[in-house]
């Protein structure tokens, strides 16, 4: 039996999960990582892409996440999201929807607005995670 630990994952809205996990994958803002029991410690930014928690009865529960931070020390994990949707919870029609209008106005634009490639990366995080 592999070895477990507290982790959370937190947002602005509440705490989206609580628990004892084998395993958590995020998405750093330098790429994704696994931390395991006994991992480092570590604070890291966090990208837009999947948070993976792996729970002590094997479970996975994946979230679409749109930046944040963790902080894993003493085998205890904290993830600060800006926010954190559980992929069982994204209306895939909707997140379609919504990421064909970040789009067209995208389209529409003569310019390149920062803004609307983060709302587009996002919509399509949610997307592939919905999808997953």
């Amino acid at each position: 039996m592999a070895t477990t630990y507290q982790a959370q994952l937190l947002t602005p809205e509440g705490s989206r999960f609580d628990g004892q996990v084998e395993s958590v994958r995020v998405p750093g803002s330098n790429g994704n990582f696994q931390m395991l029991h006994n991992h480092a410690p570590i604070v890291s930014s966090l990208g837009i892409g999947k948070i993976s928690i792996k729970q002590e009865d094997q479970k996975v529960l994946n979230f679409a996440v749109s930046g944040g931070f963790v902080e894993m020390s003493d085998n205890q994990l904290t993830i600060l999201a800006e926010k954190a949707e559980k992929s069982t919870e994204i209306n895939r029609e909707e997140a379609l929807k919504y990421r064909d209008e970040i789009k067209k106005k995208r389209n529409m634009l003569d310019f390149r607005n920062e803004e609307l490639e983060t709302e587009l990366a996002i919509a399509e995080n949610r997307l592939k995670i919905a999808e997953s």
